[in-house]
């Protein structure tokens, strides 16, 4: 078994595709083909069901494959550490958040980063929480940015900060003469909601059990949509909903296009926080993210 066998390894459990694969290594796909044939062969394991259009990972393979990374992620820092010219923040930083994440922290996180480490590119991404684990496991991201509680072996979590969660109403909303808002309030009013797969969704249905997603007549779900999509709803009268404080103000708005109320104590918040992998060799381009999360403008 070589380093270049691993190489290869990931690199089609990656692609999914031999020829994109061997193309991502700079080999021919028979090359590849070959590699792949004889590492299962050294490891009596079938590691890929071949298809005419498609590669698909077999259960037995994702174990070695998730080791095959950690392997040449410790590869990598033994280069580094025989190499102490080498510049951490030199190389691309691959950084992920979650749909209600990224619009609010990256706009202000990004410059951070770039004038703190100038020569570091950063490649950002958004998308669903379990999207963003199986990427940052499978080496396709360094780190990301999540909602806790989040779980997972060989990781490591530090918070960023925290947000309470604020009601959004129409202008003219009988609710303006309210100071609080009481979680069951919400059943009495259209309830906008993101679809699911949306971390902060759950969250919110968390504050009021009573709220049944399939029963509630009042709930209105928009799927695969944005907080943003929410924010228009609510605009347009069409009901109110729940957002964390980050995402509260809007400069597509005027002040007095909404109003804000929050919960009633104990207000409703959730904890933000950076996860990578401990085998991660960079711990110095982790960092330049962590110093550069805006902490006192996010945690209201």
């Amino acid at each position: 078994m070589t380093l270049t066998e691993l190489r290869y390894l990931v690199a089609l459990a990656r692609e999914k595709h031999f020829g994109r694969a061997a193309e991502m290594c700079h080999v021919s796909q028979p090359t590849l083909s070959a590699a792949i044939r004889k590492l299962e062969n050294t490891l009596g394991l079938t590691l890929f069901e071949r298809r005419p259009r498609e590669v698909r990972v077999t259960h037995d393979a994702e174990p070695v494959i998730a080791q095959a990374q950690r392997v040449l992620e410790q590869v990598e820092l033994l280069e580094q550490l025989a190499n102490t010219q080498r510049d951490q923040l030199a190389g691309p930083l691959r950084l992920g958040a979650i749909f209600t994440v990224a619009p609010y922290l990256f706009p202000v996180l990004v410059p951070r980063v770039r004038k703190a480490a100038p020569d570091m590119p950063l490649f950002i991404e958004e998308n669903y929480t379990h999207v963003l684990r199986s990427k940052l496991e499978r080496g396709e991201l360094d780190a990301i940015i999540v909602a806790l509680p989040f779980s997972g072996g060989g990781l490591v979590r530090a918070h960023m900060y925290e947000e309470s969660f604020s009601v959004l109403l129409p202008a003219g909303h009988p609710w303006r003469k309210q100071k609080t808002v009481r979680p069951e309030q919400l059943l009495d009013e259209n309830l906008l909601l993101l679809g699911e797969g949306h971390c902060f969704r759950d969250q919110v249905l968390e504050l009021c059990p009573a709220i049944d997603s399939e029963k509630h007549k009042n709930l209105v779900q928009i799927e695969g949509g944005s907080l943003e999509t929410l924010r228009h709803m609510v605009a347009g009268g069409l009901g109110i909903t729940i957002l964390p404080n980050s995402a509260i103000s809007s400069h597509s708005y005027n002040d007095d296009a909404f109003e804000v109320r929050p919960f009633i104590k104990p207000v409703p918040r959730r904890t933000i926080a950076l996860v990578w992998r401990d085998s991660f060799p960079r711990p110095r381009a982790i960092e330049v993210v962590r110093q550069a999360v805006p902490r006192e403008e996010l945690s209201h």
